[in-house]
């Protein structure tokens, strides 16, 4: 993928480029994750789920309930 670049306003805002807009699927109310890496470097992911998207995903078994010394060998 080609370096792109974009500019800081004064309001410290900045534009996604096209190219990596298209790349991550971004679109009006996309959240990006800033990381400042301790060697100065800059870290920018998608942040793509929230708790509330996955809430109720994992399914509590039905059935007996362990306790924790149950389920130790």
């Amino acid at each position: 993928m080609p370096i792109t670049e974009s500019t800081i306003t004064a309001k410290g805002q900045t534009t996604v480029p096209a190219d990596i807009r298209q790349s991550i699927g971004g679109e009006p109310g996309t959240r990006l994750v800033w990381h400042l890496l301790a060697d100065g470097r800059l870290f920018v992911r998608v942040k793509n789920k929230t708790a509330a998207d996955i809430k109720g995903i994992v399914k509590v078994p039905q059935g007996k309930r362990l306790s924790v010394e149950e389920m130790r060998p």
